[in-house]
């Protein structure tokens, strides 16, 4: 994501104060494990996937729209405190996320690989890797 999507989108500044800040990182590591691997897809494939699937049944277009709705509000939920650059990569894991769950329909994979994804982009941000990477390709 960091070195073939992002670079093609606008850079996301939301997180530049953990360059180098050691004092950052605990709180930072907290939430990406707790907030976003656990809460968030609890949340956004969890209960959202459950309640859309109730309201519109578990036919390939109703799981289509489901991940499409769940990666836009996913993705416009990031837009407030990351800007227009998390919201799109918020969008983008959203649907990745999504059709990974409405195929598999488990979830805990997904809360392990969004911890994974969250703290892998903390470390190369504390690292101040970000642009050595988003050019690895590009």
């Amino acid at each position: 994501m960091k070195a073939i999507v992002m670079p093609l989108l606008v850079t996301n500044e939301a997180y530049r104060y953990l360059a180098g800040n050691p004092a950052a990182i605990p709180s930072a590591v907290f939430t990406m494990i707790v907030v976003a691997g656990f809460g968030e897809e609890t949340v956004f494939r969890g209960y959202l996937f459950e309640r859309l699937g109730r309201l519109l049944g578990r036919s390939r277009a109703a799981r289509t729209f489901t991940v499409l709705a769940s990666a836009a509000l996913f993705g416009s939920l990031h837009y407030f405190d990351q800007g227009l650059a998390g919201a799109q990569q918020a969008a983008i894991t959203g649907l990745v996320y999504g059709a990974v769950f409405a195929v598999t329909g488990r979830i805990w994979m997904l809360m392990c690989a969004h911890a994974a994804f969250d703290l892998t982009a903390v470390a190369i941000i504390y690292l101040n890797l970000e642009s050595a990477v988003a050019h690895m390709v590009f």
